[in-house]
């Protein structure tokens, strides 16, 4: 089986017309510490975005597969769960060098299976290592208490275990960051991981698999398993694996979270999204737009962080809205191999058309289409998964493309009168991950950190994700559980508390004769 991390994105100009051979490239699971092909017989396309051509297949497990990987992982747990602290730390730093020394080639993979450009790639790992590097201080975060003669000769002391085999469910928006908001937590505090990557863009997971291996980390500790519900089941229902962290949309959130919980598992479930940005009459509306545009269509709009409501607040709608439109306009939606692109496709020909729809349905409920994404085709390039940036604006809350999450590069301006009405529209959306405002008023922003019901804010900065030593996660229907990613919350999820009470009786108080039946005494 050739290795698919060693596969390089071929340029659509390296198809001849009329040339649909597919890639002979079959992408399985790894466990134990090597490719596994597994007994599955159901496969799934894997796509260039930029082209639209198959590209190679992703097995799609059965449940003995998945009971294979899972196993593989629970055989692992013992040993690495008693694996002194420095080992764990010393293999978690050989795996940072290697990431930082070849983060290149996981960027090509990425680009080549999502789409996205290879700046935003390379960003994606970069974030996706802060918490590598916050994971190699973890021997800190698991330091207990002690109390000394809390009765006499009694002694007590408490100490964090791992839980074991943890699964992770992963979106195929970001293929190497979410899952490293996890698994580094999760191997650092000495449990074994099962990873279930996105079917669309699977290849990142067995890459960082194999780089594990050659940081050595022991076989069964990082396992891969390929494949779609079948696959969430089946972790979701083992009794051997201990929690689910995942990252999706809503109701694929509150699904997993329901059925984990059903089983006994500990679950952070984080869900879709819906962020606002709030900008103030006194705002730098040039700092304002630009942060905009980059927050509305970074990634293609394709992350649970973009923003997608603009607020516009009093009478700078107006001119807010032309200075991000003459921004939008002037975007480029290329392929990697374009250096002037700024944008790239989206990730499958099914998902571009959602968001198409979506802006077909704010057409027809009466918004203003200022810039208009549905027609745009790179130069050079027939096929593939496109869409350009859309502005909309007099967007109201009742309209469809307020209400759902697009998960594209649509950008809805709304108009208020008020900070009041701001922060009502805020709180009023079922979704709770993100807000930001823009203003110049210290005391505005003090104000909007107290009064919006959200999880994450940013002042000035509109996407406001937390740095790895803090943790992600919104509120309301924005995350199931209590738990969020990373951070300190990431060390709690991993890890469950045990209280050790100890008594070493004094040989020269040793009591003479009879029976103690009582609680000890404090003498």
């Amino acid at each position: 089986m050739t290795h698919v991390w060693q596969v390089k994105r071929r340029s659509p100009r390296h198809y001849s017309e009329g040339n649909t051979t597919m890639s002979d490239v079959t992408i399985t699971h790894w466990a134990a510490g090597r490719p596994f092909n597994g007994t599955g017989t159901r496969w799934a396309e894997v796509t260039d975005p930029a082209t639209g051509r198959e590209t190679g297949r992703v097995a799609l497990a059965s449940s003995e597969d998945a009971d294979h990987v899972i196993a593989a992982a629970a055989r692992a747990a013992g040993s690495w769960g008693r694996t002194s602290l420095a080992r764990r730390t010393q293999i978690l730093f050989a795996f940072r060098e290697l990431l930082n020394s070849r983060r290149d080639e996981l960027a090509a993979i990425i680009t080549a299976e999502h789409g996205k450009l290879p700046s935003d790639a390379l960003g994606e790992i970069a974030r996706g290592q802060e918490v590598v590097e916050f994971a190699c201080g973890v021997s800190h975060l698991l330091k207990g208490g002690h109390s000394e003669s809390v009765s006499t000769g009694v002694d007590v002391h408490s100490k964090r275990d791992p839980l074991g085999v943890v699964g992770i469910i992963s979106p195929f928006n970001f293929p190497a960051m979410v899952p490293m908001w996890f698994f580094p937590l999760a191997i650092a505090t000495g449990n074994t991981v099962v990873l279930k990557p996105s079917e669309k863009d699977p290849t990142a997971a067995l890459w960082i698999a194999d780089l594990w291996k050659r940081a050595g980390l022991p076989d069964g500790v990082f396992n891969v398993l390929q494949g779609d519900k079948e696959a969430v089941d089946a972790l979701i229902e083992s009794p051997v694996v201990q929690s689910i962290s995942f990252v999706g949309s809503t109701p694929v959130a509150q699904y997993v979270y329901e059925a984990s919980s059903k089983h006994g598992k500990r679950v952070q479930a984080l869900g879709g999204a819906k962020n606002h940005m709030v900008v103030l009459p006194d705002a730098d509306l040039d700092l304002a737009a630009d942060a905009a545009v980059n927050a509305g269509y970074g990634s293609a709009g394709q992350r649970c962080m973009a923003v997608s409501v603009l607020v516009a607040v009093g009478e700078i709608a107006d001119d807010l809205t032309a200075r991000v439109a003459d921004r939008t306009r002037t975007l480029v939606v290329g392929a990697e191999a374009d250096p002037e692109a700024d944008m790239g496709p989206l990730i499958t020909r099914a998902h571009r058309d959602r968001v198409a729809s979506f802006i077909d349905a704010g057409e027809q409920d009466g918004a203003t289409v200022v810039v208009d994404g549905r027609d745009v085709r790179p130069d050079g390039i027939q096929d593939g998964f496109w869409l350009g940036p859309t502005l909309f604006d007099h967007v109201t809350p009742d309209m469809k493309v307020y209400q759902e999450e697009i998960f594209g590069p649509v950008l809805c301006v709304v108009r208020v009168s008020t900070y009041d009405e701001a922060v009502a529209l805020v709180n009023g959306n079922p979704y709770g991950n993100g807000a930001a405002l823009f203003t110049n008023d210290g005391g505005a922003a003090r104000r909007f950190e107290a009064d919006v019901q959200v999880g994450m804010i940013g002042v000035n900065i509109p996407v406001p994700v937390p740095v790895a030593y803090y943790s992600f996660g919104g509120w309301k229907q924005s995350l199931m559980g209590d738990t969020h990613a990373h951070g300190t919350d990431g060390v709690q999820f991993f890890t469950r508390g045990k209280v050790v009470t100890t008594r070493w009786i004094d040989p020269a108080n040793r009591p003479q004769g009879g029976l103690e039946l009582g609680f000890p005494r404090n003498v």
